[in-house]
Order: structure tokens, then C-alpha cells, then sequence
């Protein structure tokens, strides 16, 4: 049992489920954002007043539905960014590795 408590204290098992968890909370914000207040201003531009995720083309047989992409899209681009600026304005990319 001591090598396992050792592993978790080590290798920074705790940090990473904080992360994880923190991560879920930024994504379901990010996702709300999206989906409630970006999605609506988006669709504004293109001209409709419905969600932009019921945005689709067909081709033949095939419904393309290019407004869920470009959802998930601006949805992945602000996860990216919260994560780049939160570690730049923590310094974490100046800390270095424990030996």
C-alpha cells in the first residue's frame, strides 16, 4: 500500500484529477457560451433566427449539417484558448519538471 501512495504523491495523480475535473467545469461553461449566446449571434449573420446547429445542405441522400460543425468548432477553439491563456497567465509554462 506505501508504493501505491507513494505513485499517487510522485507522480502528481491528484493534480491530474483536479485537472480533469476543472476541465469538465471550463468545458460545460465554454459549451453554455456557445450554445446560448454565440450560436444565436452567428445565425444573426447568416440571416435565420434558429439554432445554428440545425444548419445543413443536402446532397442527394446525404444531409451535411455544417452548423454542428461550426458549432463544436468555435466550442474546441475557446476550450483551446481558456487553456493556453490559464497556463500562460499561471506561469505554468515556466515551471520546470521536478527531478
Amino acid at each position: 500500500m506505501q508504493g501505491f501512495i507513494d505513485f499517487i504523491r510522485e507522480r502528481g495523480v491528484v493534480g491530474l484529477a483536479i485537472g480533469f475535473v476543472l476541465g469538465g467545469a471550463v468545458s460545460k461553461m465554454v459549451s453554455a457560451l456557445v450554445t446560448d449566446i454565440i450560436n444565436p449571434l452567428v445565425a444573426l449573420l447568416v440571416g435565420k433566427f434558429d439554432s445554428l446547429s440545425r444548419y445543413a445542405f443536402s446532397v442527394g441522400q446525404v444531409k451535411i449539417l455544417w452548423g454542428d460543425f461550426l458549432s463544436s468548432a468555435i466550442d474546441f477553439l475557446i476550450i483551446a484558448l481558456v487553456v493556453y491563456y490559464g497556463f500562460k497567465i499561471l506561469g505554468l509554462d515556466k515551471l520546470e519538471k521536478k527531478q
